[in-house]
C-alpha cells in the first residue's frame, strides 16, 4: 500500500475531501475522467453513466500516474489514494466550484438555444485581442463539461468565456451555481429540446435560470433589446448592458446591420465598418453580443474589428465552403425549428440556384411531426430548385409534396447522388448531428 498521507480516511466528510482535493488540485492542476487521459499526478474522477462505469478502472487510473482517484464505489485495493465519495460526479463538481471561488477574474456564462458556440467563439476572438482568454473547447457544455472547463483555467487567464447547455430544466441553475459567471447572456429561446423542457414555456424558464442566478448574486447581463421576450425575462436583473440595431431603443451598444456582402453579414458600430465571415442576419446577435462585451471589456473599435474580421467558422455552423463549382453552406452541427426556418430563409436569399438537403431535428417529443411538416412546407414555399429530405421523422410527414424527394438515411442520398449529382450554384446541408450530414461534404 502507498501511503501518500493526503487522505487519512476513507469516511471523513464530502466536504472535507474537496478542501483536500483543491489543495491538491492547485499544486498541480491536472484533472481528467478518461483513463486514455491520465498524466503524471491527476486526479481521476471515476464517473458512471448507462453504458460506462469509470469505477473499474481505478487501478488502470493509478497504474498510469494518477496520484488521487475519486471513485463511488468501493475497491478492493489497499490505497489511500484511492477516495471514496457519496457521487462522484457531484464530487467533480463541487471541486469544480470551489476552484470557481478561487479564482478573481472575470467569468462570463452564456446560454441560449441557438447560436451559444457561435456566440461563444467570436466573444472569446475579440476578447483575446487585449487578454488571455479561456473558453470552452468543444462540447464541453453539459454537468460534466462545464466543471472540467472551469478545472481547465489556467493561471495566466484574464477572463473565461463558460457555454452552458440544457436541455432540461434546472440545469442551467446547476451549472451558474458551478460557474459563479459574473456576467451573463442569452442568445435567444428556440423551438429546441423540446421533449427535455416539456413545450416552449419550458425552454424560456430553464434559460432564464441564468438570468434568476444573476440577479440573486448581484450580477450583470447582457441583453439583446431588439428581442421583447429576453428583455421582459431579464428585468429583475438591476445590472444591464443591452445592445440593438436601432438608436431609439436607448441601448448600451447600437450595431447597426448593413447590407450583407457576399452572402456574409456586416455591421457597423460608431461608424467603423465590421465585415464578418459569418452568413445569414440572424448571427447579427451573435457579432452584437461579442462588440458589447469587447466596448465593456474596454477593447478599441480597431481592435474589436480585427476580432471579428479574424474569426473563420470551421465547425459546421454557417460554414461556407466553396467546393469546385458550387458554395456549400454546412450548417449540420444542429438543428431544431428555429434554427432551421432562419437557414432556410437566409439561403433563399442566395444569388443563383439551390438546393436544401435537411435531416430530422431530434428531442422535439410529441411536436415532432408537426415541426418536421412546417419545415417541408417552407421549403416548397421558399421553391428551391431540389429539395432531399432525410430521416424517419421527415418520412412521416403528410400531404402534397411530389416535389420533394425522401430518403431514409444518409448512405440512402448518398448512393440516389452518385447517380443523380447536384447541379445547382448553392446546397445547403442541414440536421441534428445525430443524422451525421456533414459527412456529405466528402460524397457531394
Amino acid at each position: 500500500m502507498k501511503n501518500s498521507g493526503l487522505f487519512p480516511s476513507f469516511f471523513i466528510f464530502d466536504d472535507m475531501k474537496t478542501e483536500l482535493l483543491l489543495k491538491h488540485f492547485l499544486r498541480h492542476r491536472l484533472v481528467t475522467t478518461d483513463t486514455r487521459k491520465i498524466t503524471q499526478n491527476a486526479i481521476f474522477f471515476a464517473l458512471k453513466g448507462e453504458k460506462f462505469n469509470g469505477n473499474l478502472f481505478a487501478k488502470e487510473a493509478l497504474d498510469k500516474g494518477a496520484s488521487i482517484v475519486v471513485v463511488d464505489e468501493p475497491q478492493n485495493l489497499q490505497d489511500d489514494r484511492i477516495i471514496l465519495v457519496k457521487n462522484g460526479l457531484e464530487s467533480l463538481q463541487a471541486l469544480a466550484r470551489a476552484y470557481r471561488s478561487t479564482l478573481r477574474i472575470p467569468v462570463i456564462g452564456l446560454t441560449g438555444s441557438n447560436g451559444k458556440t457561435t456566440s461563444k467563439e467570436l466573444i472569446a476572438a475579440v476578447l483575446q485581442e487585449k487578454f488571455q482568454v479561456h473558453y470552452t473547447q468543444g462540447n464541453l457544455n453539459n454537468h460534466i463539461g462545464v466543471p472540467l472547463t472551469l478545472l481547465s483555467i489556467p493561471e495566466n487567464a484574464q477572463i473565461a468565456v463558460i457555454e452552458m447547455g440544457a436541455n432540461h430544466l434546472k440545469e442551467i441553475e446547476l451549472l451558474s451555481s458551478i460557474a459563479q459567471p459574473d456576467l451573463g447572456y442569452v442568445t435567444n429561446f428556440g423551438h429546441a429540446h423540446l421533449e427535455g423542457f416539456g413545450g416552449f414555456e419550458g425552454v424560456v424558464k430553464g434559460k432564464s435560470e441564468l438570468y434568476n442566478f444573476l440577479h440573486e448574486h448581484h450580477k450583470t447581463v447582457l441583453i439583446n433589446a431588439d428581442d421583447p421576450l429576453q428583455l421582459q425575462q431579464a428585468k429583475a436583473v438591476e445590472s444591464q448592458i443591452s445592445f440593438s440595431k436601432n438608436e431609439s431603443t436607448q441601448a448600451t451598444y447600437c450595431i447597426e446591420l448593413k447590407e450583407n456582402v457576399n452572402n456574409k453579414i456586416q455591421v457597423v458600430v460608431e461608424d467603423v465598418v465590421i465585415r464578418s465571415n459569418l452568413t445569414g442576419n440572424y448571427n447579427w446577435s451573435n457579432v452584437a453580443a461579442a462588440i458589447s462585451f469587447g466596448k465593456h471589456f474596454g477593447l478599441s473599435p480597431k481592435e474589436i474589428k480585427n476580432g471579428i474580421e479574424n474569426y473563420y467558422p470551421a465547425n459546421h455552423r454557417s460554414q461556407l465552403i466553396q467546393k469546385d463549382k458550387y458554395t456549400l453552406l454546412m450548417d449540420a452541427y444542429n438543428a431544431n425549428p428555429s434554427s432551421m426556418e432562419a437557414s432556410l430563409n437566409n439561403f433563399s436569399t442566395f444569388d443563383g440556384s439551390k438546393t436544401v438537403i435537411l435531416g430530422d431535428m431530434f428531442e422535439l417529443g410529441e411536436s415532432s411531426k408537426v415541426n418536421h411538416q412546417k419545415i417541408a412546407q417552407l421549403t416548397k414555399d421558399l421553391g428551391f430548385e431540389k429539395i432531399y429530405l432525410v430521416g424517419n421523422n421527415f418520412s412521416k410527414i403528410e400531404g402534397d409534396f411530389s416535389d420533394i424527394q425522401f430518403f431514409e438515411d444518409r448512405d440512402s442520398l448518398v448512393n440516389y447522388l452518385k447517380k443523380h449529382p447536384i447541379e445547382t450554384k448553392n446546397i445547403l446541408i442541414k440536421g441534428s448531428h445525430g443524422m451525421r450530414l456533414d459527412l456529405l461534404e466528402n460524397e457531394l
